[in-house]
């Protein structure tokens, strides 16, 4: 993926991929951690996941001879990847241990949501747009139908909504970690800015499994060929593909542009999950999907409005 520096000279086609990463692949990932889990447990998961990914990016920056961010901003990736990475998606891993892959999805589509509620430098423009204030009352009206009906009733047991509850404070950690990079990024190319989260993260998630003790009961000669396969998938399309794309894209294109995934991630998730491992999907899950996604939209209208006309008067 290109750096910063050739962002005016993307093509197309790389950016209709990238957007095909985090729109397809990336929702494919949350059916490759529940294969992951059959073999590994959650913070070994991802962990090697994003160790091996991280050393393998920052290995190519090395090759090409690129520097490390400055110290100021070097602590800024390294604390945002161990936020986004370990709080985000690693406890989403722990989560579906007990609900399934769409379900987490469907939750993790309320970061957009959530970031209105911590951006709190803009809250006097966010609440008194009648969009915003309308979609968040929608989407949130739509996570609780889905807590009171979509999970308890394909999951009877307390931990299924202790492990919703986990997945959307992740959600929560997920923002709060990307904001501390937002207009601190440095000097230095995505790649290796990516490289040092996706380390950070790793390092992070090996002194979670130490302090949990995964490691007593874990050996890698018991590891199947769908935890292989998925861990493989997670390393590659998830993190090197599919994250280096987002990392990417939000550094070319509008941040409302590319929160777009939002919509696509747990359609993608869902079917999924209902094709390939029989994941139960009821009649709520599916409405209180479409309710989230429903107040997502309005809370973005704002954003492509203010887009549109800036093209009409540009």
């Amino acid at each position: 993926m290109p750096n910063t520096t050739l962002n005016k000279a993307a093509s197309p086609a790389l950016v209709a991929f990238a957007f095909f990463s985090i729109y397809i692949i990336w929702g494919s990932t949350y059916l490759a951690v529940i294969y992951g889990l059959k073999s590994f447990p959650p913070f070994i998961l991802v962990g090697l996941r994003y160790s091996i990914a991280g050393i393998i990016l920052f290995a190519w920056c090395k090759f090409k001879r690129e520097s490390l961010p400055e110290w100021k901003y070097l602590w800024r990736h390294a604390l945002s990847g161990t936020m986004m990475l370990v709080g985000g998606t690693g406890m989403i891993a722990w989560a579906e241990q007990y609900i399934s892959s769409g379900q987490a999805a469907i939750l993790v589509a309320t970061e957009p949501l959530i970031f209105l509620l911590v951006d709190k430098k803009r809250w006097p423009e966010y609440f008194s747009n009648k969009y915003i204030l309308s979609g968040l009352i929608i989407g949130f009206t739509g996570i609780f139908l889905f807590l009171k009906l979509g999970v308890t009733q394909t999951n009877t047991s307390a931990i299924a909504i202790i492990a919703s509850v986990v997945v959307i404070f992740s959600a929560l950690i997920w923002v709060l970690g990307s904001l501390i990079t937002k207009d601190n990024k440095g000097n230095s190319s995505t790649v290796m800015n990516t490289s040092v989260q996706l380390i950070a993260g790793g390092i992070a998630c090996g002194i979670i499994v130490v302090c949990k003790g995964e490691y007593k009961s874990f050996s890698f000669n018991h590891v199947s060929f769908e935890g292989w396969g998925g861990l493989i998938f997670l390393i590659v399309m998830g993190s090197l593909v599919a994250y280096l794309s987002f990392v990417w894209l939000i550094t070319i294109k509008p941040p409302a542009i590319v929160s777009t995934h939002t919509y696509v991630n747990p359609v993608v998730a869902v079917f999924l999950g209902w094709l390939l491992i029989d994941e139960p999907v009821n009649r709520a899950q599916l409405l209180s999907l479409l309710i989230i996604l429903a107040g997502i939209l309005l809370v973005n209208i704002p954003g492509y409005l203010k887009k549109k006309q800036g093209v009409q008067t540009g």
